[in-house]
């Protein structure tokens, strides 16, 4: 709760000033705080009167049996769905099942429910629609209010978000106004069979161990999870979904920045989450020139050039093309480690490719033991005769 000492107060307008929420007001010569307030309690540590008590919001006390279903937040830009939305909601049936109940996409936008064909087919049993034209263009503080507005109203028990930059952004704003967890690029996601919480999986301390999180107390439970670490739903037409219109409000008024330009990168990305055919190097190719070999047989193979954390900080390539935990999660149909150890931090970006082959001189390399296929050599010579031998076919 924030309170007003109007005897102290001068009117000033720092607290004013440094409101988050628009919810200050100095115009009648002191402060008066309207139920905008979010009770940060910035404004009480921007007065210099000390004429302003905040005291720290506490989370509400929560029946978690009055949180039901599984959602999924449906990321949209430009009116095209995000891949890693079809990635949670594969992953969301699952869930959904385990606790036998709803898979939702909560899709906000303008003129976007032409959309909701598409989330049906891929598994949702229903689309909660916000369309505004204030949801247009992404906006942390309009996503935000509106998504919290409609959580409170339904209560779901499980939110999944991609770890976009999009979700990166929105996924703790969410979890603070929902006085509620959220786990971080996640890469499993269970249900507890005795308590029907959400056991969240992801790597720790470095990305040498896995810990299971758990939000015991709160609710929706929140996980963020990388594009490509889950398996992509499977499309059915026939599958269609529930398109439910949600009430809310957002004025303009709700919202102090604006987006005045979007400016796309002319920079090329390299695009690892996608790819069919990934030929990874490591600290093992020596040099960024014995790249170009790596870069030779990804071409043959109509792949992309993937790399390890070491090989990135040995400036042998750039950082958009790392594999592993600090990188991109890539689950290709073929994937190629040459020259990689095989550290824990990599394997948990490619450990869900269908097929790993290895190339590594040392036979002890810890990449052998998640390889199919393992080779055991110099990879400035076995790497050559694939590419001799793959031309010749």
């Amino acid at each position: 709760m924030v309170k007003v000492i109007t005897e102290k107060c001068i009117g000033c307008g720092a607290c004013e000033a440094q409101c988050p929420a628009g919810a200050i007001s100095t115009a009648s010569g002191v402060a008066e705080i309207s139920d905008k307030c979010i009770g940060c309690g910035a404004c009480a540590n921007a007065c210099p009167c000390e004429a302003i008590e905040a005291d720290k919001a506490e989370a509400p006390k929560a029946s978690i049996d009055d949180y039901k279903g599984v959602w999924v937040f449906a990321e949209q830009r430009d009116g095209v769905l995000m891949n890693t939305v079809f990635e949670l909601l594969g992953e969301g049936r699952k869930l959904a099942d385990k606790l036998n109940t709803e898979l939702s996409a909560i899709l906000l936008g303008s003129n976007v429910s032409n959309l909701c064909n598409e989330l049906g087919a891929y598994g949702a049993d229903r689309v909660i629609l916000c369309e505004s034209e204030l949801l247009k263009d992404y906006n942390t503080e309009a996503y935000a209010k509106v998504i919290v507005d409609v959580i409170n109203d339904r209560k779901p028990a499980v939110l999944l978000i991609g770890a976009t930059n999009i979700g990166r952004d929105i996924g703790p704003r969410l979890s603070a106004r929902l006085y509620t967890g959220l786990t971080a690029d996640c890469t499993a996601l269970d249900i507890d069979p005795e308590t029907h919480g959400l056991l969240q999986t992801r790597p720790a301390f470095g990305g040498n161990v896995m810990a299971t999180i758990i939000t015991p107390n709160h609710r929706p439970q929140m996980s963020t999870v990388r594009p490509g670490v889950m398996k992509k739903a499977a499309y059915n037409p026939e599958h269609k979904a529930i398109v439910d219109k949600a009430a809310f409000s957002l004025e303009s008024s709700d919202i102090h920045t604006r987006v005045i330009e979007t400016v796309k990168s002319l920079k090329q990305e390299v695009n690892l989450v996608d790819a069919d055919i990934i030929v990874s190097g490591g600290r093992g190719v020596g040099s960024a020139e014995g790249f170009k070999l790596i870069e030779e047989l990804a071409n043959v193979l109509g792949g992309v050039v993937g790399a390890s954390r070491s090989a990135v900080e040995a400036g042998y390539i750039g950082a958009d093309h790392q594999v592993g935990q600090t990188g991109k999660t890539v689950r290709p149909r073929i994937y190629i480690a040459a020259g990689i150890s095989g550290a824990i931090q990599h394997l948990a970006g490619m450990q869900n490719s269908e097929c790993t082959i290895a190339i590594n001189k040392n036979p002890d390399a810890p990449i052998f033991s998640v390889a199919d296929y393992g080779i055991c050599g110099d990879l400035h010579k076995v790497i050559p005769l694939m590419i001799e031998e793959l031309k010749n076919r």
